[in-house]
C-alpha cells in the first residue's frame, strides 16, 4: 500500500510541476473586451474566458505573469453572489465585479497572492474580470464604468 501512495504522491507532484510550467491546465476560450470609463476613455483587453466550473476553479492559478492588456473573464449566466480567492495565484490582481448590463459594481484592488480570504461584491453579478494588480488605478477604471463584451446586455 505504501508503494501505491508513493506513486500517487509522485504523480500529483509531477502534475503540479507541469501546471507550473504550462501556466494553465485548460485551453480557455479567448476574446477581447473594452472598458469605457466615465471620462470617455476606452481601454482594450485581450481576455481568456472561464465558463465551466473547472475553468473557474483554475482561473489564473499558477500564472507567473499577466500582460498589462490581458485578463480573465469569469462568466456566470445564473448571476450568483460570486466569491473569489487567490489560492495558488502568484500575482496580485484587480477583480472587477460586473452586473448583467456590463456596469462595474465593485473593484477589489491588488488582491493578495495566495490568500484564502474570500473576495466578493456582496451582491449578484454576471461576471468578474481579473486584471493585473494596479490596472484599474493606472487606467482610471472605476465603479460605474461600462464593460463592453457580448455576454453583457449592452451591445
Amino acid at each position: 500500500m505504501s508503494g501505491l501512495l508513493l506513486a500517487i504522491r509522485r504523480t500529483a507532484a509531477s502534475t503540479a510541476a507541469l501546471l507550473l510550467l504550462l501556466g494553465t491546465a485548460f485551453a480557455f476560450a479567448v476574446g477581447e473586451l473594452t472598458i469605457a470609463t466615465a471620462d470617455g476613455a476606452r481601454h482594450e483587453f485581450r481576455i481568456e474566458i472561464a465558463r465551466s466550473s473547472a475553468e473557474k476553479n483554475q482561473g489564473l492559478m499558477f500564472r507567473q505573469a499577466l500582460a498589462e492588456d490581458a485578463g480573465m473573464l469569469f462568466d456566470w449566466p445564473d448571476r450568483p453572489v460570486a466569491t473569489m480567492w487567490m489560492k495558488n495565484t502568484f500575482i496580485p490582481l484587480d477583480m472587477l465585479f460586473i452586473d448583467a448590463d456590463g456596469r462595474i459594481v465593485h473593484i477589489a484592488r491588488r488582491t493578495v497572492p495566495h490568500s484564502l480570504e474570500t473576495v466578493t461584491a456582496g451582491r449578484r453579478v454576471r461576471a468578474v474580470l481579473e486584471l493585473r494588480g494596479g490596472t484599474a488605478d493606472r487606467r482610471g477604471i472605476a465603479v460605474g464604468d461600462r464593460v463592453i463584451h457580448p455576454i453583457f446586455e449592452n451591445d
